[in-house]
Formats: structure tokens, sequence, C-alpha cells
């Protein structure tokens, strides 16, 4: 199966993200788009000759009582993460619900301090990161059955050891406000995105403190710290097959980081500047050569990454969410966008150009995390089409599964 997921930097909750979307989400209709950005969108007319699709909403899981703001796949199960410091985790197959719901009942994984800013899987660990600048490791101790499943918290990001180590030398000491210093294997604003590498050797954090760092998931080790990485809270990252690290900040650029050969820390080698407003989500095409990029200009960047060099170009923009974008995935040459209109939309790339296939309807709140997948569940017809599941978690607390049918 193949799958994919996904204010200010003033260290002021108050001004955070997208915790009050459910009160300030008016205010970014009134945000313009991007006219000077080439649409990619394909007339309507146009949409039979190239595909189609049919959508519904199979499912809705309610449990958390409190705004979704992560969730990623692991195998046959689905974690998700929210605002009321709660990890859950369900059945992937979307089927096997009805016929399950007592067992849905002991699904929590772990109860938090903070929110759940986004969640990652790495064999049998669960990595979570928080609004109160921590991440943390959690054992996944058991598989089957379901209810047997168990979680043990191993280590929280920065280690005592690490911590200690780093705090006996003075040069390793930054400033972080006024006549405040920690090392700098410290996050000191909420972690927003984290994502492994390839290899899953490494842990790649960002943060509203503006900071990227790097961690090493054998040891949990904290290998680099780019600090001032943004000029604003860093709301989103990506990390592709061949080991480059894309940022999207408050600030409205895209940065491009690579360890070059024979380098020991991670170099900029490109800053890429089209968004209006600030980015708050990243997605990657399978092959990693296009990136696809949201913001609250409510317009979807395509750039395409050269095959010679470090250069981006920008090819265009998908239109038709009319607020803020919050969240990307893609899957196969499917892009899905989630929005603070309260819709998913569903994105197909057909021979360079782009045509939007669905928009899925039924969330009450803003849509705030997305991941998608290669469905083995549906019943299977006669028809020649494409099958995927798509599962949204929004601020009105509920997470949805989609079922998605592309034409062949």
């Amino acid at each position: 199966m193949q799958t994919s997921t996904s204010h200010s930097s003033s260290f002021s909750n108050e001004d955070s993200e997208h915790d009050h979307y459910d009160s300030r989400s008016a205010s970014f209709s009134s945000l313009p788009s991007l006219p000077r950005v080439p649409g990619l969108t394909v007339h309507p007319n146009q949409l039979n000759h190239l595909s189609s699709a049919l959508s519904q909403c199979i499912t809705t899981l309610t449990g958390h009582t409190s705004y979704i703001f992560s969730l990623t796949l692991a195998g046959k199960y689905l974690y998700t993460g929210s605002s009321d410091n709660e990890i859950r985790v369900w059945k992937r197959n979307p089927f096997s619900y009805e016929a399950d719901e007592e067992s849905l009942a002991d699904n929590v994984v772990a109860v938090g301090k903070t929110a759940v800013k986004s969640l990652v899987v790495l064999a049998n660990q669960l990595f979570s990161a928080h609004q109160d600048c921590k991440i943390r490791i959690w054992k996944i101790k058991a598989q089957e059955p379901f209810k047997n499943i168990k979680y043990e918290k191993v280590a929280t990001l920065p280690t005592l050891g690490d911590r200690t180590k780093k705090l006996l030398n003075p040069n390793n000491q930054v400033e972080i406000r006024r006549h405040k210093k920690c090392t700098w294997v410290h996050h000191v604003d909420t972690v927003s995105g984290i994502a492994l590498s390839q290899d899953q050797s490494l842990l790649y954090s960002v943060s509203w403190d503006r900071t990227l760092k790097i961690w090493q998931t054998s040891d949990f080790k904290c290998l680099e710290s780019v600090t001032n990485a943004h000029d604003d809270a860093i709301n989103a990252i990506a990390v592709s097959y061949d080991g480059y690290v894309y940022t999207g900040s408050a600030d409205k650029k895209i940065k491009v980081w690579k360890k070059l050969p024979g380098d020991k820390k991670h170099t900029l080698v490109n800053t890429l500047e089209k968004h209006i407003s600030g980015i708050n989500a990243l997605a990657l095409s399978p092959d990693g050569l296009l990136l696809y990029s949201g913001a609250c200009d409510r317009s979807i960047l395509v750039w395409e990454k050269s095959c010679d060099d470090d250069s981006m170009e920008l090819l265009g923009a998908l239109r038709g969410h009319t607020k803020a974008i919050l969240c990307l995935a893609t899957v196969d040459d499917l892009i899905f966008s989630g929005s603070a209109d309260k819709t998913v939309r569903v994105w197909r790339r057909v021979e360079g150009s782009y045509v939007c296939l669905a928009v899925l309807e039924g969330h009450q709140g803003p849509v705030k995390c997305l991941t998608a997948a290669a469905d083995a569940y549906y019943p299977h017809n006669s028809m020649p089409s494409s099958n995927y599941l798509v599962y949204s978690g929004s601020l009105d607390c509920d997470i949805r599964v989609w079922q998605v049918l592309v034409s062949n």
C-alpha cells in the first residue's frame, strides 16, 4: 500500500497558528489569493475527458473531545492527536468500526500535558510532537488483539542525558529571550511538525521558535539545530527520499535544506518566495520531484525540482478553496487538500495539468490534518477504477473516513 502524510512566532499562545480557528477563521476569507500565479486547473467541461471520481464518507470517528491536530497511518492502525492532549488509535479498516464499537472506548494511547501537533511511527515506536515544546517517544508493546495493545513512554526529547552533556559546556548555551538562556537542543515553543528521513535514521523537527532540529533515532541524540532557520514560526516540514528537507513558515517562505557531500551540517540550498501569506502545509509527490505548498492565501502552489541542481520552478497554483489551506497529502498522482473552509478537495495530475475531482463536504469546522492511502478494504467492482481512503481531522473534533473511487 502507498501512503503519505503532513500566526506569528511570538511565544504567546494567543497568537499561535490554528489553535483558535474556530473563532478566527472568518478573517481568512478576506485574504487575497495569488492572481499573478497562473492557475493549473482545467476547465470543468474538460473533466469527463480527463478523469472522474466518486466519493462518500464511510464513517465518522468520534471520541476526541477537542480539536484534531494530527494523524498518521501505520500498518493496520490510524493514530490521532488532539488539543485535549490525547493520542488515540483506531483500526485502519473503516468497515470494522460498527462491529467493534466496544473496543473504541479503550483506544486511548496516552494522555499528555499539552496539544499533540504531529505524529510519526517508526517500527514499534510512536513519536509525538507537542505544544509544550517536547517530543515524546512511545513504545508499542503489543500489536494484537486491538484491545490489548499497550504503549509505554520511553523517552522525551531532548533526553536528560543529552541536556546534561550540553549543559556542561557554556558554548552550548543560546539566548532564547532577554536574560534567559538554554542549551541548543531545546525547542522553546510549540513543536509544529516532525518527519523521518528516508532511511529512518533521522528525525526532523520544526517549531514556532523558528528552528529546525535533527535527531538520531537510534539513541535520540540531537545532532544539529538550525537557529533562526526562518524569520517567523515554522509550520510545516517535508523530507524527500534523496535528503532534501523543505520547511514552510509564517514568514511566507519555503526553505530547502540539504547535507552536502563532506559536510557535517545541513546547508540552505534554496528559498522559495511566491506565497503572499503564511505557509501552513507542505507535501511531496511520491517521486519527490513535485512540491505542493498550501498557505493562508487560499492557493496551493506547485513546484518542480530540477534534476540537475537545487533549483525549483513554480509551475502554477491550484485554486478552489475559499479560505486558508491547512493541510496536504499525496498518494500516486492525487493531491488532497484540507482547508479552513471545512472541505477537503481531491486533485489529480493529468499530463502536466490538474483537475479537481471532488469536494468532500461534511466537517463542521476547519480541516486541520489529512492522510490518505490506496484502499485495500473496499469491495471492488468490475469498473476500471482506483480506490483510495482519505482520513481527515477537523476542529469539529471528528475524524472522517472518505472513500474516493477514481476512474482509470
